[in-house]
Order: C-alpha cells, then structure tokens, then sequence
C-alpha cells in the first residue's frame, strides 16, 4: 500500500472493521519503510494524517490548514460539506470516533518510530561553513558528503518562508548541481572558488558542508534531514 488518500476516513464506507483494515495495512508499510530507514514521504504523510484526525477529534471540523497544498479549495469546500451531513447523522458519526479513537494511538506508535530513525540520522550529521558566511545566509551551496561511499553531492539552496494559519515556517529548496569525489588537489574551499567562477549569478555564496555518516538511503532520508539541518543551524539564535 502506499500512502494512505488523503481523505481515507469519509470516503468509501464509513465502518469501523473497513477503515481499521485500511489503516492497518498503510501502517505495515510505513513500519517496512521505517525499517528501511527511509524516512520520506510516509513521516511527513503520517504527521498530516495524525493532526488532522486530532482536529477532527477536538474540533468536530475539517481544518483547511492540515490539508496539504495538493487539494485545492474547492475540492476541500466539498470535502467540508460532505463532512456537514455526516456530522448529522449520529450513527455515522459514532462510527467515525470509534475509528478515530483507534486510529489516533496506531498512528501515534508510527510516528515515534518515525521520529526515533529521523534523530538516529540526525546524531550522524554534523554542519560546518565553508568560508566566511556573508550576512544574508538564505541561499547558497550546500555540500553532503556521505562517508560510506566517500562522494560529495552539491546543491544550489535557497530559503523561503511559508505561512500558515498560526505560525511561519521555513523550507529549502534544492537544485542539484553535481557529485564529486576529494582528491589531492581538490578540497571542499577550492570547490566554492569553482562554483563562484562557473555560476557567476552567486559572487559571494553561503557555503555549508553537511557530513553524513550513516547508511541510509539517501533521497528519501538523508538529503531531507539534511535540509532541515542546514535550516536549524542558520537560524539556530533567531
């Protein structure tokens, strides 16, 4: 199974047995991927699916801002008021708390193991600069370099701020650039002189170089714990 749609518990037949067989199954895949250690997209999928029944849960509504940008407004306008009539109808409605009130637990034993292989890979990172840091740190290059296999991939990163509606967040958008291994001649400060001659648009980079010393594959878990690395230690004192 993959991951769980995002209205999973009003679509379809609302019966306790059904929707438990449902989530039982997405979450043997999210513990196969865990133990994979691929952190990516099921951590972030269950952090949506988890808040938003406990949304549901306290505030006997839909909230729009615990649906991911995928769903446009209309298509949550109709979500909503599917939710309306449901809310009516007290039988459907006892169904739906008991799901939830199953659901939530099961949910939350995923995201702990979640969160214990995301600080597992966390500890085996450590962020230095490259250089001198210039005052406006928001974009730049960031190295990975992964100890097992000795490589260092290199990404263009720029920072934005995102709003919701209680709080702002920061996320890193990465463009990759190339892969390259040390040498004699070749260090981690002659690459940024490199990268500052060949991309012109970048005279005087924020530079960060992130070593990672863990298997772990590296897409859907190293590279994103990665970012939120470099996120946390540029903006560790603000």
């Amino acid at each position: 199974m993959k991951e769980l749609n995002k209205n999973w518990l009003l679509e379809g037949h609302i019966d306790f047995e059904y929707k438990k067989y449902i989530l039982l199954a997405y979450l043997q895949t999210v513990k196969e991927s865990f133990g994979e250690k691929k952190l990516y997209p099921f951590l972030s999928d269950l952090i949506f699916h988890y808040k938003n029944l406990l949304s549901i849960k306290e505030n006997k509504q839909l909230l729009h801002e615990n649906f991911p940008k995928q769903i446009s407004k209309a298509d949550f306008d109709k979500l909503q008021l599917v939710y309306k009539e449901i809310v009516n109808d007290d039988d459907i409605m006892a169904q739906i708390e008991e799901i939830i009130s199953y659901s939530l637990p099961k949910m939350k034993e995923g995201l702990e193991q979640g969160r214990d292989l995301y600080e597992e890979i966390q500890l085996r990172m450590s962020i230095s600069p490259i250089g001198i840091t210039p005052l406006y740190p928001d974009e730049g290059y960031l190295f990975i370099y992964t100890d097992p296999d000795k490589e260092t991939r290199v990404y263009e990163y720029q920072i934005s701020i995102f709003e919701s509606a209680d709080e702002k967040y920061r996320g890193v958008h990465t463009s990759y650039i190339e892969n390259f291994r040390k040498g004699m001649g070749t260090t981690f400060e002659s690459l940024k002189l490199d990268l500052i001659k060949r991309y012109k648009k970048l005279p005087n980079p924020a530079t960060y170089l992130i070593n990672a010393d863990i298997h772990a594959p590296f897409h859907e878990s190293v590279l994103p714990v990665a970012k939120r690395l470099l996120v946390k230690h540029i903006y560790a004192g603000i």
